[in-house]
């Protein structure tokens, strides 16, 4: 499996190690020629997702990761990947809209309400979970299987090939949520 991991802003080199420890072949992408037609899968990470948005469109890579994304390429998005890939935000305007999600930016304040919790993920079970200015996504449409909540707020969804999270699974040493992305997403 090759996979392409957006490397514009983020912790884009841990969802690479992540990833390689599974096995999986990785190209980092910086610019529209790093976008290969044969990737496999996609992943988006944090960062800030309003410079993500500007330099996406900068670097014409936005048209085509989106066109990507509704061919069906599975893709996981994480924190500002997550705000990335909903349909609507709360506050501020979608980027590849691909995912019937409603998410809000910054829900849980500034860098210092940063925090750190265990919480079930379905289909990984128990997972600490690292939340860094992080979004949650205030209303999941049809189609889209919530998959965990943290204090009453949708964390983790999938809709189709698409995961969307709002916490850094890359920043802990448990690979289950990038393995449950290889092995349910990416080979379904």
């Amino acid at each position: 499996m090759r996979a392409g991991i957006l490397a514009l802003q983020g912790a884009f080199a841990e969802h690479r190690n992540m990833l390689e420890r599974l096995g999986t072949d990785c190209v980092e992408i910086r610019q529209r020629t790093d976008f290969h037609e044969n990737l496999d899968a996609l992943v988006l990470p944090g960062g800030e997702s309003t410079v993500m948005r500007k330099l996406l469109t900068e670097l014409e890579l936005l048209e085509p990761i989106r066109k990507s994304i509704e061919a069906g390429m599975p893709v996981m998005g994480t924190c500002a990947g997550l705000i990335l890939l909903a349909e609507n935000v709360a506050g501020g305007e979608s980027c590849f809209g691909t995912m019937p999600v409603t998410v809000r930016r910054n829900a849980y304040g500034r860098q210092l309400g940063s925090f750190q919790t265990v919480e079930e993920m379905k289909g990984v079970g128990q997972f600490p979970m690292t939340f860094i200015r992080a979004p949650y996504i205030e209303e999941a449409h049809d189609g889209v299987e919530v998959l965990a909540v943290t204090g009453g707020r949708i964390v983790a969804a999938r809709y189709g090939s698409q995961l969307g999270l709002a916490f850094h699974p890359e920043l802990t040493d448990n690979p289950d949520i990038h393995r449950y992305f290889i092995e349910e997403i990416c080979r379904k």
